[in-house]
């Protein structure tokens, strides 16, 4: 066939599969790191619903206390 001015030469080609291959490996590293960042999100969401919880329980306790104090102290008046 005949050979056209404006084709895609075998350097151009390569050059654009070289670019491709990058690009594919770019993709396939921000998957990992996406992943990896997702499951440090998760693991950060449950160490802080961990911390909630024992920062309600302690209120509770020392709300406890106080009240225990102040029907001690109603009680010695």
């Amino acid at each position: 066939g005949t050979s056209e001015p404006q084709g895609i030469s075998e350097q151009d080609l390569q050059a654009l599969e070289v670019r491709v291959e990058e690009l594919i490996r770019a993709c396939q590293h921000l998957k990992t790191e996406n992943r990896s960042l997702r499951l440090r999100e998760e693991t950060l969401l449950e160490e802080r619903a961990g911390l909630i919880e024992k920062n309600e329980l302690a209120r509770d306790r020392v709300e406890a206390m106080i009240n225990r104090l102040k029907s001690l102290e109603a009680s010695a008046q």
